[in-house]
């Protein structure tokens, strides 16, 4: 339990830190990651407005295989999947990548693959 404890602060100051410098316009929105223990959460945001344009994540039906664990790194893969063809579809081709201070390693690596092989550029 204390590590949990420690590790939370830890991930939110460099969160805080790398948004300092990562901000999402209408023509480069955000990409916008977050990880659950359960569930995998992304979101393309446009900060000058304020509003997100598109999401996704591990709970909606369609986006996880049949069978896949929603906390399974194929399970962030389908969701990188899922948010590249949906920011596709609303005409969005490049974004900034905001892994929200986690490490880029597993299921956050899997999920920006999968944009990527969707067809956004980071």
């Amino acid at each position: 339990m204390a590590t949990v404890q420690k590790k939370t602060p830890r991930r939110v100051r460099r969160h805080r830190r790398v948004r300092k410098r990562v901000y999402g316009t209408a023509e480069r929105p955000r990409l916008c990651v977050f990880r659950s223990l359960r569930d995998i959460y992304a979101q393309v945001i446009d900060d000058d407005a304020g509003r997100t344009l598109v999401q996704a994540d591990a709970r909606q039906p369609n986006v996880v295989p049949d069978g896949t664990s929603r906390g399974a790194l194929a399970a962030a893969r389908a969701v990188g999947l899922a948010i590249g063809q949906r920011a596709k579809d609303a005409g969005i081709a490049k974004v900034v990548f905001d892994r929200s201070g986690y490490l880029y390693h597993g299921r956050v690596r899997a999920l920006a693959d999968g944009a990527r092989e969707a067809g956004l550029e980071f």
